[in-house]
């Protein structure tokens, strides 16, 4: 019944359960539960309200609960016994999966994860958006795949902003102060079975954090701490917020994640065989394996050499903003102590100055360390998130990485983000497995008979999503107004509002000017009429957050809130506030179109079109990021072709224009065209075309497919293989 990769942990919060119900807990602390509905189910029948509440299985087994009932319920206590021998079988059996049978022997011992955010589910919140998100479906998919994998991120206590946005249009920030011991996670032991600790040093004192563990199904992450009594108060928060906005805590950040994670893992004595870096947000591990190896007497240059051998990148994005970047002063007074060793005995030693020369970027500035930069000089293999992001990074990277950057597309994790109705049908009509994606020969490729859905029984499904997005948007938008002080009558109002009849676009991620969120207002008048046609109604949901230190982002939030209430688009344009894992489960499940439309090729991958697109929504987007490669002509549309003009603002009016276009002339009516029994069968087969054509080649089992075969595999077997000399140069070699 244990993890490929095991990790000690300490009992959880104490709460007491019947012997026979004992095994909750184990339900409760394996984030196994955040994909598969049955068991959200049954917490949900432990206690409804306190499960609405929090959304969370720890906090509904801590509460009052009358346990002598739920013992009385032969319904309840089956199904108990039932879903806990399904979650038993799965964490006991790794062998009959694709890594196992394929390559089970190849990569002698685990790969270590390093991510700055995971998005496994709501209630645990230490991501913002797609980094964590995408970190989270690989998780979880490792763990369907029985892949030997430890993740390592940061615990933030007070996670990523909680947006509200008030009767202006402002977006505003708060940010939680989690409560640890009603979250699902446990804190790690070391080999004494004491609380597990790690040092980071750093100038004049050593910072401590502890370790906690989250269990993703078969995987664990480790998550870093500093918030504990062995610190100064001014060390404390280091850990507390996601991106934070200060440059110097966000160094300190990333030098605990990187420093302290792979310290937790030599502790823990796991010796990874490969080392992932999601994003350059954990660089510094690598410098701390070549520290390691310094102070055990290896020479700096071939130290250097080992740790890029068996080391991979993940690039997420071509936009400057997105690649961390620091001072040169400010890592060399900060890192520069526990680079160089501090002059102590056996504590090795990388001049600073080489680290600095191996993160020089691009623009050849010494003054600026690029993280990026330095992760491609130091790994093995690096990739980029879609096929067109592969293009652009190479481009951009020229002269910086040491061989060709793999375009690897991103995926998701289908069984979190496929609604339950659309699962069903999928599962009656052709035998479908989203649990088991893994490895399918020809016989179980239920992708290729969705044909075999009928047209009647797939819309009955995408109604049942769209209806849940519509009850749960009217309450967001009722309590977002009420707190604005809208009067009684126009909260009375909202109950109508999003009608299931009416096609509706969902536009969600986080707003960033280069994604345009605002493009489809450039032409009010014509949206107007667009929206308000009595035979042809059309209604758009916009969500999404922007950092907290961008104001142009924020800018854009104001303008489209207050486009939202003018009396031109009141009824028809809705934004809903604090986006997150749950809404954008709804709106990927429940819109009719998906649309996104940034500046080609600013767009990395982008996989909420891919959410969207399993569950049979269309996609109407710009020839960038994914759906460069997974548009086919017949699953949705495109926006524009594939020149760009240097002029964003031709671009812009020439992008708008194709909009309109396609939105007038084709999607409007082809959503509303039924045939003589009433139904869409037109629209239903291009949503049957976008499901066939998305679900397996957009999902992270395709894409972990691939991480193993081109990107771990050979790194583990060149970690393994004979050292070679290293280049003279460590600041160009490879």
């Amino acid at each position: 019944m244990e993890p490929q990769v095991r990790v000690p942990v300490a009992p959880g919060a104490a709460f007491a359960l019947p012997p026979k119900l004992e095994g909750l807990r184990r339900l409760a602390y394996n984030l196994w539960w955040s994909w598969h509905p049955r068991a959200r189910t049954l917490f949900s029948r432990i206690d409804a309200g306190a499960w609405a509440r929090y959304r969370n299985p720890v906090p509904v087994l801590q509460g009052s609960v009358n346990w002598s009932q739920l013992l009385d319920n032969a319904a309840f206590m089956a199904e108990y016994e039932h879903l806990l021998a399904e979650f038993d079988a799965y964490m006991a059996n790794g062998a009959d999966h694709w890594f196992s049978r394929h390559h089970g022997d190849q990569l002698g011992g685990p790969i270590a994860y390093f991510c700055a955010e995971y998005g496994f589910h709501e209630s645990l919140g230490i991501y913002s958006g797609g980094l964590g998100v995408l970190a989270g479906d690989h998780m979880k998919t490792a763990s369907d795949m029985a892949l030997p994998l430890v993740g390592v991120g940061l615990m933030y206590r007070r996670g990523f902003f909680r947006q509200t946005i008030d009767a202006d249009g402002h977006q505003e920030h708060a940010y939680p102060d989690y409560e640890l011991s009603r979250l699902p996670i446990l804190r790690v032991l070391d080999g004494v079975g004491q609380p597990l600790t790690v040092t980071v040093p750093l100038p004049r004192r050593d910072l401590a954090a502890a370790v906690w563990l989250a269990q993703v199904g078969r995987v664990p992450v480790l998550l870093l701490d500093t918030d504990v009594p062995d610190n100064d108060d001014s060390d404390r928060p280091i850990t507390h917020i996601l991106y934070v906005r200060g440059r110097e805590m966000r160094l300190h950040q990333e030098l605990v994640l990187g420093v302290g994670g792979v310290r937790a893992l030599r502790i823990l004595g796991l010796d990874p065989a490969v080392w992932h870096l999601n994003e350059g947000h954990s660089a510094f591990l690598l410098a701390e394996r070549a520290r390691e190896l310094v102070a055990a007497g290896t020479p700096l240059d071939r130290a250097l050499d080992t740790v890029r051998r068996d080391s991979v990148f993940t690039i997420h994005t071509p936009v400057s903003a997105g690649n961390e970047r620091f001072d040169a002063d400010l890592v060399r007074r900060v890192a520069g102590p526990l680079l160089d060793g501090d002059g102590r005995p056996g504590t090795g030693g990388v001049p600073v100055d080489r680290v600095l020369q191996l993160g020089m970027g691009v623009e050849g500035d010494p003054g600026q360390f690029d993280m990026t930069a330095f992760s491609l000089r130091l790994t093995h293999g690096a990739n980029a998130v879609s096929i067109l992001h592969g293009h652009t990074a190479n481009s951009t990277w020229s002269g910086v990485a040491p061989s060709e950057i793999l375009g690897l597309t991103n995926g998701v994790h289908t069984p979190t983000w496929v609604g339950q109705p659309m699962r069903d049908a999928l599962e009656r009509y052709t035998n479908a497995d989203l649990d088991a994606m893994d490895d399918q020969p020809p016989a179980k490729r239920f992708w290729d008979r969705i044909d075999q859905l009928p047209t009647q029984d797939l819309w009955e499904a995408h109604q049942r999503q769209k209806l849940e997005l519509a009850i749960f948007a009217r309450g967001r938008l009722r309590s977002q107004f009420a707190r604005h002080g809208e009067s009684p009558a126009a909260l009375e109002e909202l109950e109508e509002v999003l009608d299931p009849g009416v096609l509706t676009i969902g536009f969600a991620r986080r707003f960033a000017t280069y994604k345009r969120a605002s493009l489809l207002f450039s032409d009010q008048d014509r949206l107007a009429r667009l929206l308000w046609n009595e035979e042809r109604p059309v209604q758009v949901v916009f969500a999404g957050k922007a950092h907290p230190a961008d104001r142009p982002g924020q800018g854009v939030i104001q303008d489209i809130f207050g486009k939202s209430r003018s009396p031109q688009l009141r009824g028809r344009v809705f934004i809903l506030e604090d986006y997150d894992i749950r809404i954008a489960r709804f709106l990927v499940q429940g819109v009719d179109v998906w649309l996104n439309n940034p500046r080609r090729p600013l767009e990395a991958s982008g996989t909420s079109g891919m959410k969207a697109a399993a569950n049979g929504v269309l996609n109407v987007s710009v020839l960038d990021g994914w759906w460069d490669e997974g548009w086919t002509g017949d699953n949705g549309w495109a926006i524009g072709g594939r020149d760009t003009n240097p002029d964003e603002g031709a671009q812009d009016w020439a992008d708008a224009q194709d909009l309109y276009r396609i939105l007038e002339d084709e999607l409007v009516p082809a959503y509303y065209e039924r045939d003589a029994g009433g139904l869409p069968d037109r629209w239903a087969q291009l949503m049957r075309n976008s499901i066939a054509s998305t679900i397996w080649r957009f999902s992270t089992t395709r894409m972990l497919h691939e991480y193993v075969e081109r990107l771990y595999l050979p790194a583990a077997a060149a970690g393994s293989g004979p050292i070679k000399e290293p280049a003279a140069s460590g600041a160009t070699s490879g």
